[in-house]
């Protein structure tokens, strides 16, 4: 029993793994497609957000399934209760992923995306996919060190966040109100998805250190950098 208990607790970690590299995909194949104006490329990334979904929606069965059976206490209860509140975190992000796809769906045929902001959103879909590879690193290899990192790493996500609006705010934009609004929200979709893979990693920090990562606060420096190009799934 206490095998069976324990290779559960396991599938759920697995569980969270996956979900983590899908959600990383989906905001690499999203950023290519709002680039692209590729509408097959976004329709596949709003219809992949299910599969997230069901995912989530099966851990948390098999959660509160092992929370009711076996009344977990201590580390285990902690792996349960971290558990569900990371696959919140990674079920959003994908919804985060699949709002990025939707704006191309809405401006196609045209280009979401005015060509000189392409290189800030470039750098913005690859760095948000690389913080959510080190996340689901992070959740296979309980590192907490490199958990902590992700919180600085999160730096460049803010810094190219803020580069958008200076071009928002500068006073020779000339692509509209409607390309405006497009970018801000664009900007608040790869700001937040970043976060949720920054909270990822602080749960996994409370797993295995019982401690909330802000207490914490080691003297980490960020190895992330933003870099051009996005990988593909």
């Amino acid at each position: 029993m206490r095998d069976a208990y324990h290779e559960e607790l396991d599938s759920i970690g697995d569980s969270l793994v996956e979900m983590a590299r899908l959600v990383g995909s989906a905001i690499g194949r999203a950023t290519a497609a709002i680039l692209d104006a590729d509408l097959k490329l976004a329709e596949s990334v709003i219809e992949g957000d299910e599969k997230v979904d069901d995912l989530q929606h099966d851990l948390e069965a098999r959660a509160i399934a092992l929370l009711a059976r076996q009344q977990p206490v201590a580390t285990d209860l902690r792996i349960v209760v971290t558990s569900l509140r990371m696959s919140a975190d990674l079920e959003r992000s994908g919804d985060l992923a699949q709002h990025v796809a939707k704006l191309t769906r809405l401006r196609y045929p045209a280009r979401a995306i005015p060509q000189d902001l392409h290189a800030t959103i470039l750098e913005m879909g690859q760095l948000a996919q690389r913080l959510m590879a080190k996340a689901a690193e992070v959740i296979v290899t309980k590192d907490v060190d490199l958990a902590m990192q992700l919180e600085q790493d999160d730096d460049a996500m803010d810094l190219l966040h803020r580069t958008l609006f200076q071009h928002l705010m500068d006073e020779r934009w000339k692509h509209g109100i409607e390309t405006a609004v497009d970018v801000t929200l664009l900007g608040r979709y790869y700001e937040r998805y970043a976060d949720h893979a920054v909270a990822v990693a602080k749960r996994v920090v409370y797993l295995v250190t019982g401690e909330h990562a802000d207490e914490l606060q080691p003297d980490i420096q960020p190895d992330i950098q933003p870099v051009s190009g996005v990988e593909g799934a």
